[in-house]
């Protein structure tokens, strides 16, 4: 092989490379309109909450559709509130669910977090409570982040912005979606609730 064939075999390989980077990640407005769309829902009617990341979704999503597909699916098919509390294995460690139940707190009482290795799918099982969601990326660390735990968390008085997560209401929350969960709404003392981990993807 002459070297302008290996020339024209590396530029297409890098152009190749260049246009599927591009794909994996949409703008914002081509990933609302693809979320809009609905193709991923197979057959799922919950609620997508406001402050959707909608570009990280749709990257995250083609990137591992296999996990988001069986974790859709189980929302869609499992009686919820017949779970009980404590981890449920969709697929190993890439989806699992972890079920809780249990009183609200009050503002105060509660915290930032954020996740790397793995992302969230909040969901109320029954009841209601506040979700608070920032970019962790200019906040104060209070607890460095822990591998074993796959945690790191935030100065409390960080400012964020407040969803009420509801049982018709996902929340899909990325790394760069410090979370603080379990703020007490009014007339819901007791809650129960799931989060999906999906592992996510480089």
């Amino acid at each position: 092989m002459n070297k302008v064939s290996v020339y024209k075999i590396a530029f297409l390989a890098i152009i190749c490379f260049i246009s599927t980077a591009a794909s994996a990640q949409m703008s914002e407005s081509d990933a609302k309109a693809w979320v809009k769309n609905g193709e991923w829902r197979n057959g799922l009617t919950l609620n997508m909450y406001a402050g959707l990341n909608n570009a990280e979704f749709a990257k995250q999503y083609k990137a591992n559709q296999a996990y988001w597909d069986k974790a859709f699916a189980f929302l869609r098919t499992t009686q919820l509130d017949t779970l009980s509390v404590g981890k449920h294995v969709i697929d190993g460690d890439n989806v699992f669910v972890t079920v809780s139940e249990g009183p609200t707190k009050d503002y105060d009482k509660t915290g930032w977090e954020a996740h790397r290795k793995y992302l969230d799918v909040h969901l109320m099982i029954r009841g209601k409570e506040r979700i608070g969601v920032m970019n962790p990326t200019t906040a104060t660390v209070n607890n460095p982040y822990d591998a074993a735990k796959d945690v790191a968390n935030y100065d409390p008085a960080t400012k964020g912005n407040y969803y009420v997560a509801d049982p018709n209401t996902m929340l899909i929350l990325f790394p760069l979606d410090s979370h603080r969960p379990s703020i007490h709404v009014d007339g819901y003392d007791t809650v129960k609730k799931l989060v999906v981990k999906i592992k996510v993807a480089d």
